[in-house]
């Protein structure tokens, strides 16, 4: 029955809609010139992609003026195995991060005050900092040997700001044993740190962006694009496995697990859940776990402009996804010509009028955004209908979408 189910993804109710994987690209965006560009055409060179098995270093920092409360080992556990696991999971295995910490630490030339390390850090107190972080390394760390550099610095060190994490990109890599270096993670971390933080920013090193919205004057909701479903968006979120899009773009799903709807007339898709891979647990109909899923249709598209699509995919309580509030079809609009942090993908709520979740989601406006079953919903401005008819046994989701109304 698994087997039919993912091989009959698809099919045309009447007329000359198409419902197809990406055998050829149709609903592709092309990437563009915006910093982390949600065009899945091409991938970006100059950023590492990350499939397989890539090696990361963890580098730990101190002070002169401060004497660290912690060891190397338990900064090093604040984050893996989660870091792996998050990434494990939502590539269905196709990734594995390796972490590789050093066992002590190094100590920095300079007091950690005279960094005026901060959220918008100066280019020169960063340039600053990076430059004695590589030369206290260069004799203990072949740098040639990782994918992934992680700077960790003393957490209680008195010039440490814990809003400083982030990925420094680099226009002139530096050049370190015989290898350039283009990005670090610079990691400020409390400890215990923030809940998958260090996954949130190793996304950005595989060039995927900002999702949520930054308030001019830093007050304000944070969580207004994309609320708990996805990890760039918030760490803290109830489901924060990637988007669907973003694993198209990762290289985690094949081409024939993205389904391009085309036309007018209305086009039925067995969608699997977005967790769903070997081993993961689904709930079923009858609500005990199903096994089995992970090769059909996770995603569909439809095409809306130039450079912007409306996505559908299945979130359930699974994998990374284990916390999610509502389940049932999320809907996003995805915009490859906007920039990080400047709405590239926007969830779009199907139920406007309600909330959920409202004492442990990050925006409860979005908690309940998905369509559930038996509902249907027309996306406002687009004019796109979905349908959630069904589920099977083994809890995939049965929907129809009609790309736009006639008459």
């Amino acid at each position: 029955m698994t087997t039919m189910s993912a091989l009959a993804a698809t099919s045309v109710l009447s007329g000359p809609s198409v419902a197809e994987p990406f055998s050829t690209t149709p609903c592709a965006l092309h990437r563009t010139e915006a910093h982390h560009s949600e065009g899945v055409d091409t991938w970006n060179p100059a950023y590492t992609r990350p499939v397989g098995t890539l090696d990361a270093v963890m580098v730990f920092l101190s002070f002169p003026d401060a004497r660290p409360h912690t060891t190397p080992a338990e900064l090093a556990a604040d984050h893996f195995p989660a870091t792996s696991r998050f990434f494990q999971q939502a590539s269905y295995g196709r990734f594995t991060l390796r972490a590789h910490p050093l066992r002590h630490w190094l100590r920095m030339p300079r007091p950690s005050t005279a960094y005026a390390i901060k959220r918008d850090w100066s280019a020169g107190d960063r340039a600053a900092y990076l430059r004695d972080a590589f030369a206290v390394a260069d004799g203990e760390v072949d740098f040639s040997r990782y994918d992934v550099v992680y700077l960790v610095a003393d957490p209680d060190a008195p010039g440490v700001d814990s809003d400083a994490t982030k990925v420094v990109n680099l226009e002139t890599p530096i050049q370190v044993d015989g290898t350039d270096v283009r990005r670090v993670v610079t990691v400020f971390e409390h400890h215990p740190p923030d809940r998958l933080v260090l996954a949130h920013e190793t996304g950005h090193v595989f060039d995927l962006p900002d999702l949520y919205h930054r308030p001019v004057d830093g007050k304000g909701d944070w969580d207004t694009y994309v609320g708990d479903w996805d990890l760039m968006g918030s760490q803290f979120g109830l489901s924060p496995d990637l988007f669907a899009w973003h694993k198209w773009k990762l290289g985690w799903l094949d081409p024939r697990q993205v389904a391009c709807v085309r036309g007018t007339a209305p086009v039925r898709l067995t969608l699997e859940p977005l967790a769903a891979g070997p081993g993961v647990p689904v709930q079923g109909t009858a609500g005990a776990p199903a096994f089995g899923l992970g090769h059909g249709t996770k995603l569909a598209v439809v095409r809306t402009g130039p450079d912007t699509e409306l996505a559908f995919e299945a979130r359930g309580r699974a994998g990374n996804d284990r916390g999610t509030c509502r389940q049932g079809i999320l809907v996003y609009r995805v915009h490859s010509g906007a920039e990080s942090g400047g709405g590239p993908v926007e969830v779009v709520d199907a139920h406007p009028d309600s909330e959920a979740c409202w004492e442990n989601s990050v925006y409860p406006p979005l908690a309940d955004a998905p369509v559930s079953l038996g509902e249907s919903f027309t996306v406002p401005g687009d004019g796109v209908r979905i349908e959630v008819e069904d589920r099977t046994a083994s809890g995939a989701w049965t929907v129809v979408i009609t790309p736009r109304r006639t008459g």
